[in-house]
């Protein structure tokens, strides 16, 4: 058995390290959504929702840093270039500028919707390689995005 530093079999994390990558790119276009909505946001919810995303943005850039930290306790590098972000993230880049404030609402509750899949997978994979690490960590993301996305959804007066 090849035991990383922390005692996993390295093989076995392996697929947790590719998908924290994964997840990594994903919240880095997360993270820069949430920053434009920030910047742009206008209308009567303004206040609201210029708050909220600082609040969501905030949290973006710690679960950003923990993530990567994470990555490299396994003993891998975390991408760092915006071009492997763009490439590998299933979420995609929009351009804020002149859009409506409940659009913008939709637009991060399905990057949240998105990212929630993405933990479950996690979740998957560190159950199966034995990395309750990685787990606590990514069911703490995923708990608080659970609780933003109903947060939201009541916001917009969605069902």
């Amino acid at each position: 058995m090849d035991a990383n530093e922390i005692s996993l079999n390295e093989q076995e994390v392996k697929p947790v390290v590719d998908l924290l990558n994964d997840y990594l790119a994903n919240y880095h276009i997360h993270y820069q959504k949430l920053r434009g909505c920030h910047w742009n946001v206008k209308g009567q919810s303004f206040f609201t929702l210029h708050v909220k995303f600082e609040e969501l943005y905030t949290n973006a850039q710690l679960t950003i840093d923990e993530i990567a930290e994470r990555v490299l306790t396994l003993g891998k590098p975390p991408h760092s270039r915006f071009a492997d972000y763009i490439n590998e993230s299933q979420l995609k880049e929009i351009n804020t500028i002149g859009m409506k404030d409940l659009d913008m609402v939709d637009a991060i509750l399905e990057d949240m919707a998105t990212l929630i899949g993405l933990e479950r997978e996690l979740l998957e994979a560190t159950s199966q390689a034995g990395d309750d690490g990685s787990n606590d960590m990514v069911n703490r993301f995923m708990q608080f995005k659970e609780k933003n996305t109903w947060m939201l959804r009541s916001f917009a007066d969605k069902k």
